[in-house]
């Protein structure tokens, strides 16, 4: 009677492990063939693209050299166009976002006590010092931004 149930018990061990390992070289086989990871993407420079758009253009549509020409140059206003429009937006933006934070600090004044402004001034002081040092680290390349 053990025996049997020694026999039953290692039988279905060996079920269950078969099925792991079946279902492990499945996964394999399909994530290898089936359906193979995506590459991904290089990151190009912008004269990278450029570049590799006007050779496609050159050699489909079969530009000569005053078309590539002209049309270089179409890529380098739009790009300049495109750089000025963002430029714009972000200056924008920090001006807008300055004057939201500077409604927060008069906002957050107007429930301390007289005594609690000068050390609230003291902290923001801090916090715009460290801001500034972190700044300096990541346009040195020290510290990598997320």
């Amino acid at each position: 009677m053990a025996n049997n149930k020694l026999s039953a018990f290692l039988s279905l061990l060996l079920v269950f492990c078969s099925g792991i390992v079946v279902g492990g070289v499945g996964l394999h086989v399909y994530t290898s063939k089936v359906a193979p990871p995506p590459r991904p993407q290089e990151k190009r420079s912008p004269e990278e693209f450029q570049k590799q758009v006007v050779a496609e253009m050159t050699r489909e549509v079969h530009l000569d050299d005053r078309q590539i020409t002209t049309l270089k140059r179409i890529y380098e206003e739009t790009r300049a166009a495109f750089d000025e429009a963002r430029a714009q937006e972000n200056t924008k933006l920090h001006a807008e976002g300055q004057a939201i934070h500077e409604q927060q600090v008069e906002k957050i004044k107007a429930i301390l006590r007289a005594d609690q402004v000068p050390l609230y001034d003291a902290l923001r002081q801090r916090h715009e010092e460290a801001r500034k040092k972190s700044q300096e680290q990541r346009r040195k390349g020290d510290i990598k931004k997320d």
